[in-house]
């Protein structure tokens, strides 16, 4: 099904950068829009993530994930596109992906008064040309609040007419995801999985096969994925950071010219190739904090939110052209745990699928306070998932029986406890960067695991602490063993349980913990 744009009071079609900058310090709040000493702009928004609680997939039928009605979500259509007819309005258009078998036409049709979004969407899309068809449209009201919903806000998500809808928030993410989102479900239905990952490659100079190979880092947000893909590792550049396609055979296709990173703690020394992103000129920043009247910018202040965020074009940083990749080499799991996850495991094909499906990590604040500091478990590390999450799995296990792709798990938090318990270790960025060189350079020795049954490392060059590679280590040396012990059984149980609950998950996923 074909979808028309609202009638509006006008439309300002694909407006360059410079227009839409003017127009947000023009006519958004002077509260709430600030130009940095960077010389970029700042928007404080009221929404300071992603409304999970708030998003439903059109439909009648019952699904995994939350649903509306179809008559009530068009009844919620019918009245934004009334508030449309008088408004003035943006609209952007582009491609989500470059390769031209496997681009998808997008557009972003948004009120003016919040051009800071389209700005942000227009970083991410790649260039339109003259064979651009829509496929995917969001349509998006943040002065619009839909009463009675959560926070006020709502998202619908319709998967007939490739169309999503966003009433209330005026957070970037929406307009990012609404498209991604939908892409989920285009790739599943070609034969592929969408992840939520990042991926590097490592240039063909540096890799002992004298060939360039690629990374896949999947991870939900704020645990390291953005870290992960842009710290230089041997020469690694960067190909993206958000959201990839695996296909059939390890074929790869990415999806944004440009990066939607978190800013908190940004610094130049840790994180340069972010941080040079973020401070560019024409990137734009989302509750940063900045000082109005100087417009310096606070990366480690959080009184507003730790969950700011930036966008920027991918040529305004080093990185690697995110078309025509070669097929996928490895795909780093993120898991910011703080116990018993090793600093890297590596997986069988089953393994991979298990541990993918539990998706694992300590929640930060991307996801919003709900999630922040809590132990969670989402499939795939993919909160955008549009049906049964038993499928990504499964998906996941089909694809790896058609190509080479080594799967490890990588611990990216702590061992032993958490921060303020003294006795605990943080696995930090060098030793993750050590990890990296490892298996890229084949100079790891491996062991299996008594308890788990994937491979721990016995050693790694430039990696100083065999307790990060071996959690007992640490449990045993500290006379920690029956914690230790006691973990492990109470993990096992809980990965049962949870697995347990999810309706044609292929048994071979089930059980490999």
């Amino acid at each position: 099904m074909s979808f028309e744009l609202p009638k509006a009071k006008s439309v300002a079609v694909n407006p360059t950068q410079d227009e839409l900058r003017a127009w947000a310090l023009e006519l958004m709040p002077s509260d709430r829009i600030t130009e940095t000493d960077f010389g970029n702009i700042n928007y404080q928004a009221r929404i300071v993530s992603r409304l999970a609680k708030s998003t439903f997939f059109v439909s009648d039928e019952p699904n995994a994930k939350p649903t509306i009605p179809r008559a009530e979500a068009e009844e919620w259509a019918r009245k934004q596109d009334e508030y449309i007819a008088e408004q003035d309005m943006v609209l952007v258009e582009g491609y989500i992906g470059p390769d031209p078998g496997h681009r998808t036409g997008a557009r972003l049709f948004m009120e003016k008064a919040n051009s800071n979004i389209p700005a942000m969407q227009q970083q991410l899309y790649f260039d339109k040309d003259d064979a651009y068809v829509p496929e995917f449209t969001v349509v998006y009201t943040p002065n619009l609040p839909a009463p009675g919903m959560p926070d006020d806000c709502l998202i619908t998500v319709d998967l007939d007419t490739w169309t999503t809808r966003v009433f209330g928030s005026d957070y970037f993410g929406e307009s990012k995801m609404g498209g991604l989102r939908m892409w989920n479900k285009l790739v599943y239905d070609r034969g592929g999985l969408a992840m939520h990952s990042g991926a590097k490659t490592f240039p063909a100079e540096v890799t002992p096969d004298g060939e360039e190979h690629l990374a896949l880092i999947i991870g939900l947000s704020g645990t390291g994925k953005t870290t992960t893909t842009f710290r230089n590792v041997k020469g690694s550049l960067p190909v993206q950071d958000d959201f990839v396609a695996l296909m059939p055979g390890g074929e790869v296709h990415t999806t944004e010219d440009g990066c939607f990173a978190k800013t908190f703690g940004l610094d130049p020394d840790d994180e340069p190739t972010i941080f040079g992103g973020a401070t560019a000129s024409d990137a734009w920043l989302e509750n940063v904090s900045v000082d109005n009247e100087t417009g310096k910018v606070d990366f480690f202040d959080t009184n507003y939110t730790a969950n700011g965020r930036c966008t920027f074009p991918l040529k305004d940083i080093r990185s690697r052209n995110p078309a025509d990749l070669p097929k996928a080499k490895y795909l780093f799991i993120l898991n910011r745990n703080e116990n018993i996850i090793p600093a890297v495991a590596k997986l069988k094909p089953e393994q991979a699928a298990y541990y993918f499906m539990l998706g694992e990590t300590k929640g930060t604040s991307a996801g919003g306070a709900a999630e922040a500091g809590k132990n969670l478990r989402v499939p795939g590390t993919n909160p955008f998932w549009f049906e049964n999450d038993a499928s990504q799995a499964n998906r996941l296990l089909e694809l790896l029986e058609t190509c080479d792709l080594e799967v490890y798990l990588l611990n990216t938090g702590r061992v032993g406890g958490p921060d303020e318990d003294e006795r605990s270790k943080k696995v930090k960025i060098p030793h993750s960067a050590a990890v990296q060189e490892g298996i890229v350079d084949g100079t790891i020795e491996w062991e299996v695991d008594p308890d788990f049954g994937y491979f721990v490392a016995s050693s790694i060059p430039g990696f100083d602490d065999e307790e990060l590679l071996q959690p007992r280590r640490l449990y045993e040396r500290q006379g920690r063993e029956s914690e230790y012990k006691e973990i492990v059984d109470k993990l096992k149980q809980a990965r049962q349980e949870y697995l347990d609950g999810y309706e044609g998950l292929d048994e071979r996923v089930k059980h490999s913990g």
